[in-house]
């Protein structure tokens, strides 16, 4: 049974690991929302299962998204039946699989193309550049449940986006960070602008390390603080864990 918004003892299920760079955002993001609005030693009741990045890692090489689909389907349902009441996969890219995710638990997923979909709203944007893996600009899964917001894509070019691709995986994901890659990055922007995006989804939870809001035109939406924010909305129980999916709006 779903938690209803107003109830703040519920504890969230959080697929992470992939990369721990951005898990640790994630952590802290939810725990100082939580914290500031409710004061005094207060956190966040927060279920981790941290993932072998190298196992995660080598399904997408192979293109093995059943394999990986299944691990975090066990994973997921590990989470509920420690008591998780809502489950997030804390990565862009992995919710390609997340309908083998969803067909394993009975608790929402809160998915975070449903987060960057409100911000973007909040944003006042209706046509978003999608930069991220390859396999989300590339592929239909993420534009797809933006467009069930009413909400537009537009992607870089294939030669752009195996560069970016590139530096997520040779780079962010290992924690190095450079100029040059800013470089690409500022340059991707300026292209999805061209092509008629009002913001930019950073749809990558770890694009946020290299870039900030002076290297764009327009705003920059960072995924991993929509998804977070969202999640700690739910912690604190203003925001049910089915209250931006699609059907719910």
């Amino acid at each position: 049974m779903d938690t209803p918004a107003g109830t703040p003892s519920a504890a969230i299920g959080i697929l992470g690991g992939m990369s721990w760079h951005s898990t640790i955002e994630y952590y802290r993001a939810i725990n100082e929302r939580v914290a500031a609005q409710r004061g005094g030693h207060a956190s966040a009741r927060l279920l981790l299962s941290s993932l072998d990045f190298a196992e995660i890692r080598d399904c997408q090489l192979r293109e093995d998204w059943a394999a990986a689909g299944e691990i975090l389907a066990r994973e997921a349902a590990a989470l509920e039946r420690a008591g998780a009441t809502s489950v997030a996969i804390a990565t862009n890219l992995m919710h390609k699989v997340a309908p083998a995710v969803e067909q394993r638990i009975g608790v929402p997923l809160v998915h975070i193309g449903d987060a960057v979909a409100d911000a973007a709203g909040r944003a006042g944007a209706r046509t978003l550049g999608i930069v991220g893996t390859q396999w989300v600009m590339a592929e239909p899964f993420y534009a797809e449940r933006l467009a069930r917001h009413g909400i537009g894509a537009v992607v870089p070019p294939a030669p752009a986006q195996a560069e970016l691709d590139r530096i997520i995986f040779d780079e962010l994901t290992q924690g190095v960070v450079t100029d040059a890659s800013r470089a690409v990055y500022r340059a991707a922007f300026a292209a999805l602008v061209a092509e008629g995006a009002e913001a930019i989804v950073l749809a990558c939870t770890e694009i946020m390390l290299l870039v900030g809001a002076e290297d764009a035109a327009v705003p920059l939406l960072d995924s991993c603080a929509a998804h977070s924010e969202a999640l700690a909305r739910i912690a604190l129980g203003e925001l049910a864990p089915d209250g931006l999916a699609p059907a719910a709006r």
